[in-house]
């Protein structure tokens, strides 16, 4: 039996809490994982998982071969990278999880200039609107729109993102400046759902705070519906710099009542562990936090 292999296989299990989950993860079949599986059984001679309609859950003697087994295989990975490494090159595989926003506009630049620069490590990035457990669905890395709240990652701060109001030319054109925050109310607006906080709008001017209570002609989870909603004269919107600062510069976004600007949001590079941190992902790490924080916008 290839002990590795059926650890790896009882590790993702576990992690996936499905022996379906876990075959399409290592890229084998389901009967190849239950084959693994059923040897590892046999060769501890202790019933590892719980099975049931619903879900596969590990036993008192499951749970302490996961929690060893776990930790001696990413030391394992980490240091046949690291060999690898040391012969003169960053190999292997990175899993990369981020919101559409920074992800369509930044994000896959980033992973392109990092993969020139290391060209045999391969990249799979997961753009969407969403927070991922890294554990369970086998994700190295994620950038994150607000503190994370799980203890057991370990988060690399990039920074705010700042939100500013815009609208195009045309549409303050045909309707008029914007004079005050509370003239905002007159006005056609449109905002993601991460802007508005119990239907308020939170403006900062300096340290002084003013909500504004709006009722949003468009509300969008999606940053190229928004960016196209306001480049095309629909209304008055809240939108991040680095999403609209092309925009701002060309001349299709005016900023409005440039004196104030929307909560920022906070950045986040996370990942679930430091102890075995591969090389690719410690390299892509290295590389992608100070190119994040380069980002027009970011503060």
């Amino acid at each position: 039996m290839d002990i590795t292999s059926a650890l790896r296989a009882f590790v993702r299990i576990v992690e996936r809490g499905s022996m379906t989950a876990a075959a399409a993860d290592l890229g084998v079949s389901q009967p190849a994982v239950s084959k693994l599986l059923r040897n590892l059984e046999s060769h501890t001679g202790a019933r590892l998982l719980e099975r049931s309609s619903r879900a596969m859950r590990p036993t008192a003697q499951g749970l302490a071969l996961y929690e060893a087994a776990g930790g001696a295989l990413a030391a394992i990975d980490a240091a046949i990278e690291g060999v690898r490494s040391d012969a003169g090159a960053i190999n292997g595989s990175l899993r990369l999880h981020g919101p559409t926003c920074v992800g369509e506009r930044h994000l896959h630049s980033i992973v392109m200039s990092f993969q020139d620069k290391h060209p045999t490590v391969t990249v799979e990035l997961t753009l969407e609107n969403r927070s991922v457990d890294l554990i369970h669905e086998n994700v190295d890395l994620a950038v994150r729109m607000g503190r994370p709240t799980d203890q057991n990652l370990i988060l690399r701060r990039i920074g705010f993102s700042k939100r500013i109001l815009v609208a195009s030319p045309d549409y303050l054109a045909r309707r008029g400046p914007v004079r005050s925050c509370r003239s905002l109310c007159d006005h056609d607006i449109i905002v993601t759902n991460a802007s508005l906080r119990g239907g308020n709008l939170s403006l900062r001017k300096k340290e002084k705070k003013t909500e504004i209570s709006v009722r949003p002609k468009l509300t969008t989870n999606n940053a190229q519906v928004l960016v196209d909603a306001l480049t095309t004269g629909r209304g008055v919107g809240t939108a991040q710099v680095l999403l609209v600062s092309d925009e701002l510069k060309q001349g299709r976004l005016i900023r409005v009542l440039p004196e104030y600007e929307v909560e920022p949001t906070e950045l986040f590079l996370v990942y679930p562990s430091s102890k075995f941190l591969r090389p690719a992902v410690r390299a892509f790490v290295d590389f992608a936090v100070p190119a994040l924080r380069r980002i027009d916008g970011i503060f």
